[in-house]
């Protein structure tokens, strides 16, 4: 499993949502979250892969796509 997969996983898992659109798609514009379970998103992937999002990172923008979410887990060095 990448960690594309497991990032798609989380948000499936998060959002009660069997589908999602595409990876570069925005996840709260295709009202898949909102501002109110980008928390529970954050929790869930610091739960799962051993990264600490810091509190300035906790932005719809920084966690809008299955795409962004992969890149700063990259970035992250996970």
């Amino acid at each position: 499993m990448t960690r594309a997969d497991k990032v798609r996983a989380i948000v499936k898992e998060v959002s009660g949502k069997s589908s999602l659109p595409g990876d570069d798609a925005s996840l709260f514009d295709a009202q898949v979250l909102d501002s109110f379970a980008l928390a529970d998103l954050v929790a869930a992937i610091e739960g799962r892969f051993p990264v600490k999002v810091p509190d300035s990172d906790l932005r719809p923008r920084v966690f809008e796509s299955v795409e962004k979410i992969d890149a700063y887990l990259a970035k992250r060095g996970v």
